[in-house]
């Protein structure tokens, strides 16, 4: 019996690190389908060895995680990056704070990351560190094809497990590959009609930059990113109501107390000391935007799902 790490999982077959012998490819017992578990990468698991000749065996059984997310599934992480492109694609901010609200949901630290910074403006990378300086997410501005601002970025991750999250075209597979030049992650490019990039990754990998520093490389969220403005299809977040959406703007916690009415939805209530906090300033108004369609999104889903049709106005 040995213990190791999941580091990939394709197909049914898990590939198992083990700190005395190197990586193993293995199948999970039939027991973990009756009781309805499935490894993960980053599992840490026992594994019985089949041939050692062949580096196969069997993994039996998982150790107790310290957290498992849905989206995307890994396991034992300590923070995600959520990274995203400065142009090429342009950002999509509505798109970017449903990836923390997300983070948040699974309580999971976030770290934002805005790359190719070679094609905009130092105006332009000033205006995004002010939308979100108020919101308490650490924020880096690298570009991977040249690796400017990338040690500063580096230092974020050291001693961590960090999943990268994002969309796809964002630079995700060039960033690993100048963070680990052995991973060898494929990228595609960014297509000139839809400003999307083709989906490189197809499965989740676990890529160690150095002993004790840990990146996971996951495929894009399609799921999520697909279309954020279908509130009855794939956008949707994971379960949340619409008047506890106010918890995943960390920025709103210094003002909510001072709303005139207990249950304010921030939105249209006179009194409202969020909304005060906008007008002057200290709190970000693309941000409060974008809660305000998320919330009206939250709501018009609900009443979808009550009527199991879409609501005609």
């Amino acid at each position: 019996m040995r213990q190791g790490r999941i580091i990939k999982g394709i197909a049914g077959f898990y590939y198992v690190h083990t700190a005395e012998s190197g990586v193993y490819e293995c199948k999970a017992k039939g027991i973990f389908r009756t009781q309805n578990r499935k490894p993960l990468v980053g599992d840490r698991v026992c594994i019985d060895v089949i041939s050692e000749e062949e580096k196969t065996g069997n993994i039996t059984g998982i150790l107790p995680r310290r957290n498992a997310l849905i989206r995307p599934a890994v396991a034992n992480v300590d923070q995600a990056v959520v990274l995203f492109a400065l142009s090429s694609p342009k950002p999509n901010f509505n798109l970017l704070d449903r990836f923390l609200i997300t983070m948040e949901q699974q309580r999971v630290p976030a770290v934002i990351c805005m790359n190719k910074t070679d094609l905009v403006s130092e105006k332009e990378t000033g205006e995004i560190r002010e939308i979100y300086a108020a919101s308490g997410y650490p924020i880096y501005f690298i570009c991977a094809e040249t690796g400017d601002g990338v040690d500063a970025f580096r230092v974020s991750l050291q001693g961590k497990t960090s999943t990268v999250a994002g969309p796809s075209g964002a630079g995700k597979s060039t960033l690993i590959n100048l963070l680990a030049p052995h991973a060898g992650m494929e990228t595609g490019e960014v297509s000139k009609k839809v400003q999307r990039g083709r989906h490189t990754t197809r499965h989740s990998e676990l890529i160690m930059l150095d002993s004790g520093t840990y990146i996971v490389d996951t495929p894009g969220f399609t799921s999520l990113a697909a279309d954020c403005g279908n509130v009855a299809g794939k956008g949707d977040l994971l379960p949340v109501e619409p008047a506890t959406l106010e918890m995943f703007f960390p920025e709103f916690a210094d003002h909510r107390a001072d709303c005139r009415f207990r249950g304010c939805s921030h939105l249209q209530e006179p009194g409202c000391a969020v909304r005060a906090a906008v007008e002057d300033g200290r709190i970000s108004r693309s941000r409060y935007e974008n809660y305000g369609q998320i919330y009206r999104d939250l709501r018009e889903k609900k009443k979808y799902d009550k009527s199991g049709r879409r609501s005609i106005r």
